[in-house]
């Protein structure tokens, strides 16, 4: 089926879009804003390199299709890092503009190019000479998305294999749509199928195929982009209670409508950590009219690592912080349903040997929450389903795929991987960058091989 097929896509006006974009305008004057520097400090805080100062001097002039495809040069998905990276920590904290004032919101700006193409331009796609060979992609995230568009244009015929019904991995189903529109997802996929990607839904590589038997069947290469989707939990009394969920589910849930059974109007939620992925589950609880959304974080909201603008926009929701406070354990009723959470007051120690300070129980402080439904954000482990039968792909400690660092290639001969499969639950753009350089690679040993 084609996974660009929206029927079934439940879209709600409550999750519409927050942060309304830019008019050309209002883009042109903030472009103006960018003092050209000759050393591009924001360039060195982007994890894709784009050459943000050149992108901008377009903008200024308002030749908005030349900025699009000078982000292009560097970033296949700039309608979607333009929303979801964590600028304020990447290439606007390096602005010169930020010293002594705002720096130029260079996501926004970002945003905006790929916006009005999509509005107003047919882009020009060029490919490279047609190529007769396949390659598989296993796992439809950013990562996998980007590694089948450069390998598209260096003129294979690509396979893309996902597991779900749509197409987008972590950008259709963990992320709300107040943050990232499905609508830009759905584009950006059905972009790539008019490439002429290929893409197979509901399709478990590990179950119904093997990563040999892809191999078996003419794929050149293989590029493993699974993500981490495994949950974490904290191992604490009470966790197998009825109400308690994980984040990722959670938000998967919400996605296909499935939330009825979830979320209530009179519950009261706790969800649990501190980053990008709590605020996105906390903020959801709330539009979908819980009575009242507790976050718990054991340490101080100065080391949140979400980003400042997702924790401002979960205060303004209505979202109560509880900081320096650690759950213990979950209670349940008789029925064995969630009826409170116990929880330690936390506080601080010394500083450890990567610079942040210790944080250890309050003696004696537990205390009761009453609540009736928790919500684990503590993180996710990789996904290696796809490589569970697989001898000769190597994990570290972590559950990581092991990659070489200059290739991503694996410890097996024409796969590949990247994205958060190997490193862990990280930024789309450092997926999108190692689904480019995979692919750069990917090029190679499938050249190098010959006939």
């Amino acid at each position: 089926m084609s996974n660009t097929n929206k029927s079934q896509y439940k879209k709600d006006e409550v999750f519409s879009e927050i942060l309304v974009g830019y008019t050309e305008e209002m883009a042109i004057n903030e472009a103006k804003r960018c003092l050209s520097c000759k050393t591009k400090p924001c360039m060195k805080g982007c994890p894709l390199s784009v050459d943000i100062p050149e992108f901008i001097k377009y903008i200024a002039n308002g030749e908005f299709y030349k900025a699009y495809t000078k982000i292009r040069e560097k970033n296949v998905m700039p309608a979607i890092c333009g929303r979801v990276c964590n600028q304020k920590c990447q290439c606007e904290k390096n602005c010169v503009r930020g010293i002594k004032g705002q720096p130029i919101t260079i996501g926004r700006l970002e945003r905006f190019v790929a916006d009005w193409v999509r509005e107003n331009e047919k882009e020009e796609i060029l490919k490279e000479n047609k190529i007769n060979k396949k390659v598989a992609i296993v796992g439809s995230g950013p990562s996998g998305l980007a590694c089948a568009e450069h390998m598209i244009m260096y003129g294979y015929d690509v396979v893309i294999f996902e597991k779900s019904h749509f197409a987008g991995g972590v950008l259709m189903y963990g992320i709300p749509e107040f943050r990232l529109p499905k609508d830009i997802v759905f584009h950006q996929v059905k972009r790539l199928e008019n490439m002429g990607v290929k893409i197979k839904t509901d399709v478990t590589i590990g179950k119904e195929y093997s990563i040999d038997d892809l191999l078996k069947d003419g794929f050149s290469a293989v590029y493993i982009a699974t993500g981490a989707f495994v949950p974490r939990y904290m191992n604490i009394d009470g966790e197998d209670s009825i109400g308690v969920y994980q984040a990722n589910d959670f938000l998967a849930n919400v996605k296909v409508g499935n939330s009825c059974d979830i979320i209530s109007q009179n519950d009261i939620v706790a969800v649990i950590g501190g980053g990008n992925v709590a605020m996105d589950v906390a903020r959801t609880a709330k539009r979908m009219n819980a009575s009242c959304v507790y976050v718990i974080y054991r340490r101080s909201e100065f080391y949140m690592p979400a980003r400042r603008e997702e924790i401002d926009g979960a205060k303004q929701d209505g979202v109560i912080f509880r900081f320096l406070e650690n759950p213990k354990r979950i209670i349940k009723d008789e029925a064995g349903k969630v009826c409170e959470i116990e929880c330690v007051n936390m506080e601080f120690e010394d500083t450890d040997c990567d610079g942040r300070r210790k944080v250890v129980e309050v003696k004696n402080s537990e205390h009761r929450i009453k609540v009736n439904k928790v919500i684990f954000a503590i993180g996710q482990y990789s996904n290696t389903f796809a490589i569970d039968n697989v001898d000769d792909i190597k994990t570290n400690d972590f559950g990581c795929i092991i990659v070489d660092e200059n290739t991503n290639q694996t410890t097996k001969s024409g796969v590949f991987a990247g994205g958060d499969v190997v490193t862990g639950a990280a930024t789309v753009a450092l997926a999108v960058k190692a689904g480019k350089n995979a692919a750069r690679h990917m090029d190679h040993y499938i050249k190098k091989l010959g006939n």
